[in-house]
């Protein structure tokens, strides 16, 4: 399948992404690059200079709304995609309301909790949905142990042991490898 093919079936699909991160906003820019014709992103946090070593912002954006600055950069990359950007906190009463129109989601959250909410309600609420989560991103090296695994509807990519500690910060490279894992995945079900 060629690139023009590719875009043709993917600028009708929809991905949600929970969180605009590391793993969100990098997952993003990589469906924008490709093609995806709509992402549904959720977040409530603003842009900091501490995010700038792994999101994808820019030092000028300091500061501002995460979903609305990652809109902006998406668009700027990629016109064609429609961003629909929720500045709001998930929790399983909205979940159902903001990503019921998705055909895949992407977790992209660092609080566990918040990671496990999204996740149990998506798979009760949307059971044929896939869900991609990430775990496991810490630090740096070991790119070896980064993989991904399927249980049911849901896929986690990552080492699924590395944890984030302040003498094991998350770093660019190994959470830009996890987020364009899950758009890899995205890709890959989309493509089917």
């Amino acid at each position: 399948m060629n690139f023009l093919e590719i875009k043709d079936i993917l600028k009708y699909k929809t991905v949600g992404i929970a969180g605009a991160g590391g793993l969100g906003s990098n997952g993003a820019v990589a469906l924008a690059r490709s093609g995806i014709g709509k992402l549904i992103i959720a977040d409530f946090d603003v842009v900091s200079e501490s995010n700038l070593n792994r999101q994808y912002y820019f030092f000028e954006q300091i500061g501002q709304i995460k979903v609305y600055a990652l809109k902006e950069n998406l668009q700027r990359i990629n016109p064609a995609v429609e961003v629909d950007a929720h500045n709001i906190k998930i929790d399983e009463y909205n979940i159902g309301n903001i990503f019921a129109g998705c055909d895949i989601i992407i977790e992209a959250f660092d609080n566990a909790e918040e990671k496990k909410i999204l996740i149990e309600t998506v798979l009760s609420e949307f059971p044929d949905k896939p869900i991609i989560s990430g775990s496991g991103m810490a630090g740096y090296g070991d790119s070896n142990l980064i993989h991904s695994r399927q249980i049911d509807n849901l896929y986690i990519c990552g080492d699924e042991k590395s944890e984030i500690s302040d003498d094991n910060p998350p770093l660019a490279p190994k959470v830009g490898i996890v987020a364009n894992m899950q758009a890899n995945l995205v890709l890959e079900l989309l493509l089917r």
